[in-house]
């Protein structure tokens, strides 16, 4: 390795005095809270010590540097000794460690982004390293800058299925600036992981999926450093084997300590011997500063070019909007950037493919991978990201999602195909949960267009709404029924068929809006006069809207849907927490099919 330096003894010592500090921090952070993972931390210290201190480029005062080299603790339960590493740094005071899992503390159990240190939440295994592909897509491609990103994973979260996906990701597109840590420290939670301390096993899985492997003692420094100061034609896998409850004598590599905090008598003992051996050392490591060639990037007003070009009348389903003005989106906005499940033909990312090559990335089928892959590559701002594929299969992502959130991601989703309005291939493709899942993330925004120009308004609003916004698109094709011109809102509704004398409110949205309209018309023959509702966004619900309308019309609400029952009917039930402008309780009747409830 003709470009390898080998640290002199003093930086060794220093790295090693590090680790040890991480330790006994970690154990103090545990044990005031009364709960953590001090033995999942000990057993990566040397590992976090040459990461933070020996290989990484960062500026510790600015975590949030957009040239910073990139970490993502994937195992996000050995928070506090990222803690532990932040105080190190000077970023937090030592003190602030024993506020670990109080409820006014920043540092809570696991990592999330509140703390300025982390850009995606994780703990929720196996999730981590398709979020750092996401973030090493954007540093190769798409930033072409020299940041690197680093993501250190458990042993046990190796038996995920997205961990695997991600590494065919990452290989796929040789993503030669990301590094995986591989902690493989023996003990699950319950039980011993199924490799145990076979790190040539590790090995060759990496290595059938595309990575450059290599295998070393976790807790030598100098192995570590050499390691990780090799030259990269690849992703890097670093299979470090470890000791769970390293340093930690009455835990280490036993089975029944994880999750647990050490008591505070044992604590004493343990510190004790930990600071022991810590050696004299005058050397002082600092963080190397990064090269600053990341380009600066700007996602405000977020804006079409132009009004939608549609005729009324005109029949466009909204998948193929959706397609289409994800395309004029990017023409105008070069940081509009699109990723799909290999539907880009039936969702029609692949308009946006046509125009913007260089900003679409194939994620295959592999949905959890896309959706982290995606909260990656919009971390720090860096891209107003939109992913698609058919709705139902979104639903095999959603702890992937629901972590999306809990990332304060501005990832914007796109699932088409929905309801039973394509009966010809069967239940398997029908997506008749996603209304009720994404309307359970608090944060989410969730709209549901009609017609092509509300898609294409719907888009505009996503790329400038904070949080994960989810777009819910189908196949038939359906007639344009707003003017260019409809200005549209987050969260209301529109009144699209009125007259003075309705009988009842009917509520519709994308294809059972068209129905609703087509059955008043045919209900007007028979002068039963009906007002017709599209709500745009079924999160949040247009309430007042609702209520309104309903009182116009004697209380009496119908919903047409095309999903479960608890996605949209049980939505439209929010009006029972609303009271009328008079202050008296509404007295409203909400039908669905055989169905009723009064609210």
């Amino acid at each position: 390795m003709e470009d390898y330096h080998k640290p002199d003894q003093q930086t060794v010592q220093a790295l090693a005095n590090i680790a040890t500090r991480l330790r006994i921090n970690s154990i103090k952070a545990t044990t005031a809270a009364g709960s953590g993972h001090p033995t999942s931390c000990s057993s990566v210290a040397e590992i976090m010590s040459v990461l933070f201190f020996n290989t990484m480029k960062y500026r510790p005062e600015d975590p949030k540097n957009i040239h910073n080299d990139r970490f993502v603790l994937s195992k996000g339960h050995a928070a506090p000794i990222l803690y532990a590493v932040w105080a190190e740094t000077g970023y937090l005071k030592e003190s602030e460690l024993l506020n670990l899992r109080k409820v006014d503390s920043i540092l809570e159990g696991h990592p999330v982004p509140k703390q300025q240190f982390v850009d995606v939440a994780t703990g929720s295994l196996g999730q981590g390293l398709g979020a750092a592909c996401g973030m090493a897509y954007t540093g190769k491609y798409f930033d072409k800058a020299s940041y690197r990103v680093f993501c250190l994973l458990g042993d046990g979260e190796m038996s995920e299925g997205s961990v695997w996906e991600a590494m065919s990701f990452a290989s796929y597109y040789q993503l030669d600036n990301l590094v995986a840590v591989l902690d493989i420290n023996r003990l699950g939670q319950s039980d011993p992981t199924p490799l145990q301390h076979h790190t040539e096993k590790y090995q060759r899985r990496c290595e059938a999926f595309g990575w450059q492997a290599v295998v070393v003692d976790g807790h030598s420094v100098e192995e570590l450093c050499k390691v990780l100061n090799q030259p990269r034609h690849q992703p890097l896998a670093i299979i470090a084997k470890t000791i769970k409850g390293k340093g930690i004598s009455v835990a280490e590599d036993k089975l029944g300590w994880h999750g647990k905090p050490l008591p505070r008598e044992v604590a004493d003992g343990v510190l004790k011997e930990l600071q022991s051996r810590i050696v004299s050392c005058s050397k002082r490591l600092y963080p190397a500063a990064p090269c600053e060639d990341a380009p600066a990037v700007s996602l405000r007003n977020v804006r079409m070019p132009s009004a939608p070009s549609y005729k009324l009348g005109e029949k466009v389903a909204t998948r193929k909007a959706y397609g289409m003005a994800l395309a004029k989106l990017g023409r105008y906005n070069q940081h509009v950037i699109a990723l799909d499940g290999d539907t880009k033909n039936s969702t029609f990312a692949e308009l946006f493919k046509n125009e913007h090559p260089d900003r679409y990335v194939e994620c295959y089928i592999a949905e959890q991978n896309m959706v982290s892959v995606a909260v990656g590559c919009a971390a720090r701002d860096r891209s107003v990201v939109f992913a698609s594929t058919f709705a139902t299969f979104f639903t095999r992502a959603y702890d992937q999602l629901r972590m999306a959130a809990i990332s304060e991601s501005n990832v914007n989703l796109c699932g088409s195909h929905c309801g039973v309005s394509i009966g010809e291939d069967g239940p398997s493709q029908m997506g008749l949960e996603d209304l009720a899942m994404f309307r359970a993330i608090p944060t989410a925004t969730v709209f549901y267009p009609s017609d092509a120009v509300s898609t294409e308004k719907a888009m505009e609003l996503a790329a400038n709404t904070k949080g994960l916004c989810y777009i819910r698109t189908s196949r038939p094709e359906n007639s344009v029924i707003y003017n260019s011109s409809e200005d549209f809102h987050v969260g209301q509704a529109k009144v699209v068929n009125k007259t003075n004398d309705d009988h009842v409110t009917v509520i519709g949205a994308g294809v059972t809006l068209h129905e609703a309209m087509a059955a008043a018309e045919q209900l007007k023959k028979e002068r039963i006069n009906v007002r017709v509702i599209d709500p745009f966004t079924i999160k949040p619900l247009d309430s007042k809207t609702i209520i309104d309308n309903a009182k116009a019309t004697r209380g009496r609400i119908i919903t047409v849907e095309d999903h479960y029952y608890e996605g949209t009917a049980s939505g439209q039930h929010q009006v029972q927490t609303m009271r009328c402008s008079d202050n008296e309780p509404k007295s409203l009747q909400i039908k669905r099919g055989k169905e009723r409830a009064r609210v």
